[in-house]
């Protein structure tokens, strides 16, 4: 049995953030590495990842800088062949690299953009997942955390593609986890809801839109991405040893 008092504890875990440049994903990655686990940390751009390992060793954390664009499964290849050749595992997958290149009335979406959008938010997570879940199987178990939205729920206005792709994302960590489980990998999602970052800066940085969102959150703001790293711990600790199959809202009680 765990001891309590290390229900959270990483220590000795491998650990993979895409996405983790800024935003959620950098938040994650800080806050895993505080619990103990050696973070592998991804995104497109290698020089935004040296800063954000800085940080974390500078804190006393252990981190890896690994470029990789979420929609080339070529790099992804090459990420998890660096992952099984420098540490031999991976205990934990944090999917979370996502786009929504457009912002706008459905009716005109650019195929292009739609393209772009299910390229990474499905496909790439879907190879992710099978790239990470055979890892773990042969490791006998790991935990899969997919970062989806509460727009895979409650379609977001303008936001009709990355809507569906995240309602995809959320049927897609069920599918795993009903079909993993037998080899002791736990998979679930974190469904946010609106966060003040960067990525959806074209609905915190405009005026008219928050005010018309702002009044359907109960807790009447917009979250930090640090609000979000919390239910990740939870998720992929042995705090949730029992727990798969699941996707927590952490909205502010927008889905109430």
């Amino acid at each position: 049995m765990t001891d309590p008092k290390n229900l959270f504890s990483l220590d000795g875990r491998v650990a993979l953030v895409t996405g983790a440049s800024r935003g959620i994903g950098e938040a994650i990655a800080h806050l895993l590495a505080a619990w103990g686990a050696h973070v592998v940390v991804s995104s497109r751009r290698q020089e935004s990842l040296e800063s954000v390992c800085a940080a974390i060793t500078g804190a006393g954390g252990k981190a890896t800088p690994i470029a990789c664009h979420g929609g080339r499964l070529d790099q992804i290849d090459t990420l998890y062949q660096r992952i099984a050749d420098d540490f031999g595992r991976l205990d934990i997958l944090v999917n979370n690299a996502a786009t929504n290149p457009y912002f706008g009335h459905i009716l005109d979406t650019d195929m292009a953009a739609f393209d772009k959008t299910v390229e990474v938010n499905i496909r790439g997570y879907f190879y992710h997942c099978t790239k990470a879940g055979r890892l773990m199987r042969d490791a006998g178990g790991g935990a899969i955390l997919n970062v989806a939205s509460i727009n895979g729920v409650r379609p977001g206005p303008g936001q009709g593609v990355y809507s569906i792709t995240k309602a995809a994302v959320i049927n897609m960590t069920k599918a795993f986890a009903k079909e993993c489980g037998q080899h002791g990998i736990r998979v679930n999602a974190l469904l946010p809801g609106l966060t003040d970052t960067k990525f959806a800066s074209a609905l915190t940085q405009n005026r008219e839109i928050l005010e018309r969102i702002l009044p359907s959150i109960p807790l009447g703001r917009a979250a930090q991405p640090s609000e979000m790293a919390g239910a990740v711990l939870y998720l992929v600790s042995d705090a949730a040893s029992y727990t798969t199959g699941n996707c927590l809202n952490v909205d502010g009680g927008a889905l109430t």
